[in-house]
């Protein structure tokens, strides 16, 4: 039995930069050539791989914003709610107490319990963060921002919700809290973030969750009892700063100790 020692015309080989190919056809044009070219469209600025590197960009651009924050709370709420409503003077307390306990403040930074919060903060003369998305109803970061990004990639955006943060509270809100709030669940259970204490204002609001977790969930044995011990519910803004400040120590001092 003899062995080829070139491949056949039809499996010819060719190389795109440093990827080979095999290939049936020459290529019409080179990558250098496509880029000189002062008529080649703007088709390639919506690939895959020009994505890669418009992902990295937001990366490095949050990291390097963000990189020398203070000790910081991520605040999650409904972007729905009016000014003129009891959650959002909670929002409010929360944002100046959680300043004057000396954290900076991080919410998504839209309109709503997002605004709350960061205008509490921003009256109180902490350091109010908004990080926004890109959505197709247009959404404007909130007036009361101090430091503020938008970003593209929701992706992106939530590692910089949950990476420079010490803990998270969760005020009323729909799929976008339950997603940040599960998120954060998540994160905790599987160790991938540690010491993270994770509030919810709010009783009449969160208690039929928990319940459902403890009739449902735990029942259905998806998750273990001590599961529920990861989060408490509150009203009170000062028992939510408190558990917070609890676990870490004041902003600034030494953590707590890790169980």
């Amino acid at each position: 039995m003899t062995r080829e020692t070139t491949p056949a015309s039809s499996r010819a080989r060719g190389l795109r930069g440093p990827v080979l190919m095999r290939q049936n056809a020459p290529q019409d044009s080179t990558t250098d050539q496509r880029l000189l070219d002062h008529c080649a469209d703007a088709d390639w600025l919506h690939t895959d791989p020009w994505r890669v590197l418009r992902i990295q960009s937001e990366f490095v651009e949050g990291f390097g914003a963000l990189a020398e924050l203070p000790p910081a709370v991520t605040v999650f709420g409904s972007a729905r709610t009016a000014p003129d409503h009891p959650y959002y003077a909670l929002g409010r307390e929360l944002g100046a107490k959680l300043a004057e306990a000396g954290y900076a403040v991080i919410t998504g930074g839209g309109p709503g319990l997002m605004e709350a919060t960061n205008r509490g903060c921003s009256d109180a003369e902490g350091l109010s963060v908004g990080l926004g998305i890109e959505l197709p109803h247009e959404q404007h970061l909130n007036e009361w921002v101090d430091l503020g990004l938008n970003f593209r990639y929701f992706f992106v955006r939530k590692t910089m919700l949950f990476k420079y943060t010490q803990a998270f509270v969760c005020l009323p809100g729909g799929f976008g809290t339950l997603d940040e709030l599960f998120e954060a669940l998540v994160l905790t259970q599987t160790g991938k973030i540690t010491n993270y204490p994770i509030v919810l204002i709010g009783t009449e609001f969160w208690a039929p969750l928990k319940q459902w977790m403890l009739d449902r969930v735990i029942e259905e044995g998806f998750i273990d009892e001590d599961d529920v011990d990861r989060f408490i519910i509150t009203d009170d803004i000062d028992t939510a700063v408190r558990h917070i400040t609890c676990a870490h120590g004041e902003p600034g001092e030494p953590s707590a100790p890790q169980a």
